[in-house]
């Protein structure tokens, strides 16, 4: 789906970005080059330069000249006024097949570092823009199924959605979180029926073990379904009367069963940060489905061979058939979804319903999404569907390290205990020991999820994941720790009276200084394209120059000039450390 039409903008002509392309587009209208699609970004070597276009290959393969000498015609037109009245650049240089790549000046550098730690600019609020302000986005993810435990494609939907939720709201959107969660069809019936024959557990259980018990009870009626022809008649009795709701005792375990499992979900909802505005439930969107469906026979839907289906290839070859009321009258997850997406509508004016589900529902979604098209033609160019792949582990074993199946929530468990055996000598309490791992561990899985884009499988390492150098969640919070016990430390020299109408002359540019400026633009990038992963990307970037600042300076310095600016790098850091981490839903520990 195109996004334009939802998401605004940003015109800002104090934005360097801006004001290349608008040198650009000057300079071709002086040359009589007339408009062309180019591109302003970053070069992947810092060296290269700030900014670069390819404006000069574009406009060469169209008038089939040489890019190189456009190149240089197009960069002597615009030093004609520029360095006369911009000091932001400091040069412009033609580079390789017709590249021009844009220096910016240690001035504008500088001054970045010194908005960005002025508190009078309120910092938390670095990088926000305005692309999605005065929209009305619903963002649902997680979806757990009640009766069933807590699986990683789960953990997955959930960091995926809260982040890009923390960007749309970043980004001046109000955000509405949502939870649909799966309480009616075949799997609950198969719990009910693992406890119709096991029994409930005992009540001196925790909440946490009472939704295992269900969890194994699950388990034992979907292998009993799938092995037990009597025990598949059965159960298949068991689903029609959960949906009826005409047997006591079916109903008595149901409503204990969905208690006691939506209660675990929020602990680990807790854990994960995140926090939702509404709860959706399949029981209330099934008859909401159902009825819309029934309205739409012979119009959107037709029967076949007893049940009711949507022939989706007629609208478009790419699609396939699909059933929404099976044989024996009930609703399927598509009729339910009918029923989701039409109430999310109903129930707020949204400008975008953002949908995070696995890769292997995209074909199923499209074809939900074609069939609501003809129900409601003015909610389908408002949904956004983001995908994720699997996850697999380096290892190549699936499970946890007590020996059972892997699920979300022991992965989680898993990845605090080896966080907390890697810090237990340090002289932490044992309350802040447990606090670091609970913070460092959810951090380095969400961190290995959101890394990836969207849709590609993750390879998931133990190891790699928690540990405080390379490409991981606790490399980017051990940076911030630094950078933020460095500012604490000279805060008692009173450094920010010192830094006032101050720029170092004689210290030399540092990688972070590039680096800096850029979050804006990556957090309007990601929110744009609902792509977490670019922040990722940036955040080990600028982690790695900082490191390697910190390692080369001596940063608290009496006798050095330098000092109060080189302490303002480390909280500029900090700050753009902290809101980057913060989109990410990942935590900023004071103390690792």
């Amino acid at each position: 789906m195109e996004t334009e039409s939802l998401v605004a903008p940003v015109v800002n002509k104090m934005e360097i970005n801006f004001k290349i392309k608008n040198l650009i587009k000057e300079a071709l209208k002086n040359l009589g080059l007339g408009e062309v699609d180019f591109v302003v970004e970053h070069p992947a070597d810092l060296k290269m330069g700030d900014y670069s276009t390819n404006v000069a290959m574009v406009l060469a393969k169209a008038q089939k000249t040489n890019p190189k000498e456009l190149a240089e015609k197009i960069l002597q037109e615009m030093s004609k006024s520029l360095f006369d009245t911009d000091s932001d650049i400091e040069r412009v240089v033609s580079a390789g097949n017709g590249f021009i790549n844009f220096y910016l000046s240690k001035e504008f550098l500088q001054n970045s570092v010194i908005a960005i730690v002025d508190t009078k600019n309120h910092n938390e609020n670095f990088g926000h823009n305005e692309i999605f302000a005065g929209k009305k986005v619903m963002v649902e993810y997680t979806d757990p199924n009640p009766f069933k435990p807590f699986h990683i494609g789960h953990l997955m939907t959930n960091v995926i959605g809260e982040s890009v939720s923390r960007f749309i709201a970043f980004s001046g959107g109000e955000v509405l979180h949502a939870n649909y969660q799966g309480d009616v069809g075949l799997h609950v019936a198969k719990a009910i029926y693992g406890l119709l024959k096991k029994g409930k557990p005992e009540n001196d259980l925790s909440i946490k073990e009472q939704a295992e018990y269900i969890g194994k009870c699950y388990s034992f009626g979907s292998g009993e379904y799938e092995e037990n022809e009597g025990a598949k008649k059965e159960i298949d009795a068991i689903n029609k009367k959960v949906y009826e709701k005409n047997d006591e005792r079916i109903n008595e375990l149901y409503d204990w069963g969905r208690r006691i499992t939506l209660e675990a979900f929020e602990k680990i909802y807790e854990m994960l940060g995140t926090k939702f505005e509404y709860y959706f439930f399949e029981s209330e969107m099934a008859p909401i489905g159902m009825k819309m469906v029934k309205e739409n026979i012979g119009k959107v839907f037709e029967e076949s061979d007893g049940a009711i289906v949507f022939k989706a290839e007629k609208h478009d070859p790419k699609l396939h058939t699909r059933v929404f009321i099976n044989s024996q009258g009930l609703p399927t997850y598509e009729t339910k979804d009918i029923g989701l997406n039409i109430t999310k509508f109903e129930k707020e004016n949204l400008d975008l319903s953002v949908i995070v589900t696995a890769s292997e529902q995209a074909d199923y979604m499209r074809v939900v999404q074609k069939a609501l098209s003809f129900i409601k033609p003015e909610v389908e160019n408002k949904m956004r569907h983001i995908t994720h792949g699997m996850l697999r582990f380096a290892s190549g074993k699936m499970s946890s390290r007590k020996g059972n199946v892997v699920t979300g929530e022991s992965l989680i468990n898993d990845v605090r205990h080896m966080v907390y055996e890697k810090i237990r000598d340090r002289g932490f309490s044992e309350d802040e020991k447990e606090k670091i791992a609970t913070d460092v561990g959810v951090s380095a899985l969400k961190f290995s999820v959101l890394k990836q884009a969207s849709g590609g499988d993750i390879v998931y390492d133990f190891d790699k994941s928690i540990s405080f150098e390379g490409d991981s969640g606790p490399y980017l919070q051990y940076a911030y720790t630094r950078a933020k016990a460095v500012f604490k430390k000279a805060q008692a020299g009173n450094f920010e009276a010192k830094l006032q109408n101050f720029l170092p002359a004689e210290f030399p540019i540092t990688e972070v200084e590039k680096l800096l400026y850029r979050f804006p633009e990556v957090v309007e990038r990601s929110a744009k394209e609902f792509e977490p992963h670019y922040m990722t990307n940036y955040l080990i970037e600028i982690a790695r120059a900082f490191n390697s600042f910190y390692g080369n300076n001596k940063i608290i310095d009496e006798k050095d000039a330098n000092s109060p600016y080189k302490v303002a790098i480390c909280e500029a850091f900090s700050v753009v450390m902290k809101n980057g981490l913060h989109l990410l839903g990942i935590s900023t520990p004071e103390k690792m």
